[in-house]
């Protein structure tokens, strides 16, 4: 049996992850966590084979826990699961450690399928992502402005772009306004711009709102 650890801050979204692998009889739900601590906190006290991470989790976010479990080299393979297309997360989610990237519009077959894959020890990511992967190895003298940000600014650049307001963003994240306030002037200083509309310019130029 394939022993899952379900990570996702919307309890009936887990729910209904759980209904549709209860179909698959060689994989079980064995717990499920509502937070990035929660998750650290469960992974290092149980023994799970997957755990299956969204980005997007209250406080500790997602990558911070893939890298931090990663770091420690040891507990279950990581599947992401998240609502954003993989263009947006993928790389740097595989880059981290990740043994696979999905997204939750995904058919369940294609879940179960992923599921399988990873806890045989391969990996599920897409043909595109596995060739960025590549390139990405052979060197950073052409990253682009984007890709040397940090996860947290990666991800707070995006809900920028999207048009959300810094207090919309510090209630998301469960962070201050102030320290929203400080990731936003560091992504303009390290990308080289003084305003959100060009921050929105370029992530609609570079397709980051898919």
């Amino acid at each position: 049996m394939i022993r899952i650890l379900i990570a996702d801050d919307h309890k009936m979204f887990r729910e209904g992850l759980k209904q549709v692998l209860e179909d698959a009889p060689d994989i079980v739900v064995a717990d499920e966590a509502g937070s990035g601590q929660e998750v650290l906190d469960k992974v290092r006290k149980n023994d799970y084979d997957l755990l299956l991470l969204d980005i997007s989790m209250p406080g500790v976010s997602g990558l911070d826990v893939l890298k931090e479990l990663k770091a420690d080299r040891s507990g279950p393979s990581i599947l992401i699961l998240s609502m954003y297309p993989e263009e947006q997360y993928a790389l740097r989610a595989i880059k981290l450690g990740a043994s696979g990237y999905i997204t939750k519009s995904s058919a369940s077959d294609e879940l179960i399928q992923a599921i399988r894959k990873i806890s045989k020890g391969g990996t599920y990511i897409s043909s595109s992502i596995a060739e960025k992967l590549l390139f990405s190895i052979k060197g950073d003298s052409e990253r682009l402005p984007h890709e040397t940000l940090s996860n947290r600014e990666y991800q707070i650049l995006l809900m920028i772009a999207s048009g959300k307001t810094i207090s919309q963003i510090a209630d998301e994240l469960c962070l201050s306004i102030k320290t929203v306030s400080t990731y936003r002037a560091r992504i303009l200083e390290k990308m080289n711009m003084k305003t959100n509309a060009e921050l929105i310019h370029y992530a609609i130029k570079h397709n980051l709102l898919n």
